[in-house]
This record gives C-alpha cells, structure tokens and sequence, in this order.
C-alpha cells in the first residue's frame, strides 16, 4: 500500500522565555499506509497531541522530514498548508467544538464557508450534509441545535463536519473522552465502518486501551518517542 503519512526523525522543541527549551518530540519516525485505521497511544504529556497536530498541519516541527501523500511539507507555502488541511484532513475532538445556536445542518455545512477550492455549489453542499447526518442516524435530527442533542449525537454531528469535505484522513483526539461507554462503542463502531466502507485513513488519538482495540495498529508514543508498534487484536 501507498504511504499517506511518513515521519522520518521528526523533531518538535518549544522555545520559552529566558532561553528555555523544552523538547517534546525527540526523533519521530512512522508510516500510516492509506487506507490504514491506527490508534495512536499514550500518557498525558507523551507527546501525541503534538505529533497529531504536526500532522494535521496546524502545528510545524522544529527539524525532521514529514511528506503527505509523497510531499514534503516543508516545501509547501502557508496557502498551499490551509488547502490541504481544508480539503483532505478532517478533525474530531473530544469537546464537539460546535456552535450552540446553530442547526446540526449548519454546523455540518460550516467547513465549506473556509474552503476556497470547494467542490460543491451551496445546493450541493446542503445535500451532502443532510446525506451524511442521516448516513450517521441523524435523520429527523438537521435543525436541532446541539443543546437539543445528546452527546453522542452532537459527536456524530462532528463527524458528519469532519467529512463535508471529503477528506483522505481524520484525526480524532480522544473522541469518545465525554461519552459514556454505550456511546463510545457506538463511535468507535462507526469510525470501523467509514474505513472499512469509504476507505477513510483514521488516526485515533488516545490513552485508552480499549480504543486502541477498535484499530488496526497502534502506535505506542513514549516521552516523546515512538516504541515499535503492532497490530490491534
């Protein structure tokens, strides 16, 4: 399989006042395959949270190469960055992040507002977004606002955002952190099916085990190091 992502000796330092530096990746290098669905594993301050937002490009290592689908990112220019994060990286997260006085439809549709090359008129867009929230079984569910929903479909109605565009790639950071656990299983269920389905690459960011079961790989990040990862069982 073709790569997506590859990291080769990444290196992230955050530079403080007074001359500080404080080193939080220390020589990351991995491949996800496309089409892969990895959970990427570890301890509050190991790390993956960084490494997740490198690899979203809404952060830029210190030193180290990382190329998405075949190019390298350093080469891009700040323009070229936000094209590709817009159309073909889709995000998660485990606060929902929507906007509290608009319509589960709205919310879905928001992405398309920031995306300068969208693919799809306003028509088709509405279509799309009510496609994909009833796909996620949030028919009779388009005009509720998020303080009308559950948590578990106000997380879905993240998901349903994460893909208006079409992406090649989600990352999910901590996804299931505020469900409960019926919910979780739920979620982590449906990320199965868009990988298995529409040939999505998934990485899951989290620190607990059992969503690392629902992966194909985990990757195991350590003090800002990556151990020899392995299949999920």
């Amino acid at each position: 399989m073709a790569a997506l992502l590859e990291l080769d000796h990444l290196v992230k330092t955050y530079h403080l006042p007074g001359g500080i530096d404080v080193p939080v990746l220390k020589g990351v290098s991995l491949r996800v395959e496309k089409g892969d669905m990895v959970a990427l594993m570890g301890a509050s301050g190991s790390g993956k949270s960084t490494l997740m937002n490198i690899l979203g490009f809404l952060d830029t290592p210190t030193s180290g190469t990382y190329r998405f689908d075949g190019r390298d990112v350093s080469r891009l220019s700040e323009d070229e960055r936000a094209d590709v994060r817009s159309a073909r990286i889709g995000f998660v997260f485990q606060s929902f992040n929507l906007l509290a006085r608009t319509s589960a439809l709205q919310n879905v549709l928001m992405p398309l507002e920031y995306h300068r090359g969208a693919r799809l008129s306003r028509a088709e867009g509405r279509e799309r977004a009510r496609q994909l929230l009833e796909t996620l079984g949030l028919e009779g569910r388009l005009d509720h606002t998020p303080a009308q929903l559950s948590g578990g479909q106000q997380q879905r109605v993240a998901i349903a955002r994460s893909l208006i565009n079409g992406p090649d790639i989600l990352f999910a950071d901590e996804p299931t952190g505020n469900l409960d656990s019926v919910t979780t299983v739920e979620i982590l269920e449906m990320f199965q099916r868009l990988n298995a389905e529409q040939g999505i690459t998934i990485v899951l960011v989290t620190h607990d085990a059992e969503v690392c079961d629902y992966a194909k790989r985990t990757i195991h990040i350590r003090d800002g190091l990556v151990v020899p990862d392995k299949p999920s069982a």
